[in-house]
């Protein structure tokens, strides 16, 4: 058994963009593959740029998304369709096969264009800070991704997640607002001071475990985001800044998003 597991959770049934795992981007060569093959082959790299024992498996309520999986030579673990978020799924998925590795990692099914060193940054901070329960990487926004958000924000659209950290590295708060306010500028006094939650994961089991003991609170209710369940109970977030030179980043979070997020897969280069 791997004592560290990659797990991609991936439901058809959401709210925004329904089948959205099966939805398919064009890359750079003209190739067209689904969001789910995109995710799972970021998740490959991720494995080979570590170098160590890592598993990897995509965990779904779906025998659609199941049926991807396996035609892309993916491990898969069933899960409920009661799972209300993808920490929910992971912790699920974790029970079901079984399996009890020292650390997991929630790579989210909507980010194709998730650099592996975003994953590998992650593991090495879990590795090298025993005490770290869970961390999730920051990324620094550029001028363009902040319009990007403004933008959406402004056409009425829920997009990417902003993070503010406090100066010891854990998050103070996550939203779909454009945290901090910056009246409407994507540069003050010569810097971004927004920075993109990359929704990515890394948990201690024990960390798992009390999120599944704790009832949604407001804040996550409000947000629909599910991280801040574990701010709402005093449980810490470290965060993790990375960066990604002459990169895009962006997620898959409304139909609207397929022709931006081909046009960074252009740019990059990538298939």
């Amino acid at each position: 058994m791997s004592d560290i597991a990659i797990i991609i959770p991936a439901r058809y049934a959401s709210t925004r963009y329904p089948a959205k795992p099966l939805a398919t981007l064009k890359g750079a060569s003209g190739v067209s593959r689904t969001l789910l093959e995109r995710s799972v082959m970021a998740g490959r790299k991720a494995v080979a740029d570590f170098g160590g024992d890592v598993a990897l498996y995509v965990a779904t309520d779906d025998a659609r998304i199941a049926d991807e999986a396996k035609r892309i030579g993916a491990e898969v673990i069933m899960t409920s369709e009661s799972c209300r978020n993808g920490t929910e799924r992971v912790s699920e998925a974790l029970k079901n096969a079984g399996i009890a590795p020292k650390i997991v990692v929630n790579l989210q099914g909507d980010a194709p264009l998730t650099p592996p060193h975003f994953v590998t940054a992650l593991i090495r901070t879990m590795i090298d800070e025993p005490e770290c329960q869970m961390a999730t990487p920051v990324l620094r926004c550029d001028a363009e991704a902040v319009q990007n958000f403004i933008n959406d924000r402004a056409n009425g659209r829920v997009g990417a997640t902003t993070v503010v950290s406090n100066r010891l590295g854990q998050a103070l708060y996550f939203s779909k607002e454009v945290i901090p306010f910056t009246n409407g500028k994507g540069v003050v006094n010569g810097e971004v001071p927004v920075f993109h939650h990359v929704g990515l994961y890394a948990y201690r089991p024990e960390a798992l475990a009390a999120y599944m003991a704790w009832e949604p609170g407001p804040l996550e209710t409000l947000e629909g985001l599910e991280q801040l369940r574990f701010l709402e109970n005093g449980h810490p977030i470290r965060t993790v800044e990375v960066s990604a030179p002459g990169a895009a980043f962006w997620e898959l979070n409304n139909p609207s998003d397929v022709p931006l997020i081909e046009s960074y897969l252009a740019r990059m280069g990538m298939e």
